[in-house]
């Protein structure tokens, strides 16, 4: 039913975009997925859910889902496959992949102090600007959203000099968390031209290190803009 009233209301937009702010078990997402496999359509959704736990003694809990999104992401994971399976050979075509986002604090630790509130002892706990625990994912998407970059864009997890790399589609972006960066990998990044590069601060060695890495860059690829954070 709603996958026929959604292609009513979007009528010929093959690549239109579906939100609901009730998400619940994900049954707009699911005859979106739906549509898209009957029409071949490219359609997007986006799903919001509140953290709202599942009722005691209900089905859900039993079946070990103990909030509402849980069973939205499952029944999505599921549509998706059985979509894929039911299309056959042309099942790899049917885009049925998702992200999921939780709403949380910034990445970013606030190191910011004045003289007169910090001691000797302080100084080791502002020593690093990203909170402890936080992937390379969550920093990379709290750039994208900084910078205005669509966050539903294919991202590949490429090897790069050893360095665990993060690439957007058509080297939109390209980013680097990890530690001690080398001159190598900024090398072999910067040849590649891509329009944004991003870095974890105290993944260079010292600030000389950095500051190398900004020069590679403008050599080698001076239209790309570095970041930091």
């Amino acid at each position: 039913m709603l996958a026929r009233w959604f292609d009513v209301v979007t009528g010929s937009d093959r690549e239109a975009l579906v939100m609901d702010f009730f998400a619940g078990s994900g049954s707009a997402a699911h005859a979106v997925m739906h549509l898209n496999s009957v029409d071949g359509g490219s359609r997007r959704f986006i799903m919001v859910q509140l953290d709202e736990e599942t009722p005691e003694k209900s089905g859900a809990r039993e079946a070990g889902f103990t909030q509402i999104g849980q069973i939205a992401r499952e029944r999505i994971r599921q549509v998706g496959l059985r979509l894929r399976e039911e299309a056959g050979m042309t099942g790899d075509r049917l885009d049925i992949g998702f992200r999921t986002f939780r709403i949380d604090s910034s990445n970013m630790a606030d190191v910011l102090r004045s003289p007169d509130d910090t001691d000797q002892l302080q100084l080791s706990e502002l020593e690093h600007s990203v909170k402890p625990g936080r992937s390379g994912e969550d920093l990379l998407f709290e750039v994208l959203l900084g910078w205005g970059l669509d966050i539903s864009t294919p991202i590949a997890v490429e090897s790069v000099e050893g360095y665990e790399v993060l690439v957007m589609e058509d080297d939109v972006l390209i980013a680097c968390f990890e530690d001690n960066v080398s001159p190598d990998l900024v090398r072999s990044l910067a040849k590649r031209e891509p329009l944004r590069a991003v870095f974890r601060d105290f993944g260079f060695d010292s600030d000389d290190a950095r500051i190398n890495a900004e020069q590679i860059f403008k050599e080698l690829s001076p239209s790309t803009d570095v970041k930091a954070v």
